[in-house]
């Protein structure tokens, strides 16, 4: 066994031995590196990590993805400690809608229900009245009567997604994830015609050009489930490329390759998701940092909305 395999077994080691003394749960997004979604013991997507959140009994969370999901746990369980394995791990797209701006921009639309993708900070989501996710957005906005007025925020990929689908005509927050914005049709239609044998399945927060040509369009636990129930051997991915690591676990004899902003890229990851380390969970259980922290007021304005998403997608069926 070389060096490297062993010092990252004896670090996984810790990790066990570390949460089993702390009482700890250690939740884990899809984009995360493989061998913190392997350690983890509840991995998904953002609409299955909230979900899950409301469930959790340990004493200490520990969520290995990026600042606002580790916020979004600290609402649902106020009472309980939540860390996060760095402080740097930020969310381009929730860094697109400071406090201000929105609260700014939300007074000239007075009167409009405000629907605020997950992928927002604690703030934003005191001034929403519903919280969505990539796998219940569409559902939810589809719930509501058809001449409702809606502030959609933060992703005007995914708002105009959502309007495409319904005829809405919401308002939408000009901000974006790097990630998926930076994949452009030019490219994608290069590598579709590179792989002809392949189905392109994108995430709703790619631009609308990509979204065109998609042969299926979904959130990562949508994706995941339509690679396995689908006969195609071979697709294009066109989100973080995180996500291939459990399409690859759960389809060991399909092919998935993941679709880049340019010919020089060979996969498409998240900067801020990839600062996460087994290393960096270690620490972060060993010496309980770093925590994050939210004073009662803004826990008790930001649940209301996501309950009302829970309770949604409960009611159409979403989740159980």
């Amino acid at each position: 066994m070389n060096t490297e395999i062993q010092n990252k077994n004896e670090i996984i080691e810790e990790i066990i031995a570390l949460k089993k003394k702390k009482n700890a749960v250690i939740l884990a997004h899809f984009y995360q590196i493989p061998e913190i979604q392997d350690i983890a013991d509840f991995i998904g997507d953002s609409l299955n990590l909230a979900q899950k959140a409301t469930q959790i009994k340990e004493d200490l969370i520990l969520f290995c993805g990026v600042h606002f999901m580790g916020e979004t746990a600290k609402i649902l369980n106020p009472q309980k400690r939540v860390i996060i394995p760095d402080l740097e791990a930020g969310c381009s797209l929730a860094d697109s809608c400071k406090e201000d701006d929105f609260k700014s921009f939300k007074e000239k639309y007075s009167g409009y229900t405000v629907i605020s993708y997950i992928n927002c900070s604690a703030a934003i989501k005191t001034m929403s009245d519903i919280i969505c996710t990539s796998g219940n957005a569409l559902q939810i906005v589809k719930s509501l009567p058809k001449d409702e007025k809606i502030i959609f925020t933060p992703d005007k990929n995914l708002g105009g997604y959502i309007n495409r689908m319904t005829g809405r005509n919401m308002i939408l927050w000009n901000g974006t994830c790097q990630v998926h914005e930076l994949l452009t049709v030019e490219e994608t239609i290069k590598q579709k015609l590179a792989h002809k044998d392949a189905l392109l399945i994108a995430h709703p927060e790619c631009n609308d050009a990509v979204l065109q040509i998609a042969d299926f369009i979904g959130s990562t636990a949508a994706m995941l489930k339509y690679v396995k129930e689908n006969k195609c051997n071979k697709f294009l991915v066109a989100t973080e490329s995180g996500i291939v690591h459990q399409m690859q676990k759960e389809n060991p004899q399909k092919e998935f390759i993941v679709v880049t902003k340019d010919e020089t890229c060979s996969c498409n990851e998240c900067e801020y998701m990839k600062l996460n380390t087994l290393k960096k969970v270690r620490d972060s259980l060993k010496d309980e940092k770093f925590e994050i922290t939210l004073d009662n007021q803004t826990i008790e304005k930001s649940k209301k909305p996501i309950i009302k998403m829970l309770d949604i997608s409960k009611k159409l069926g979403i989740i159980k």
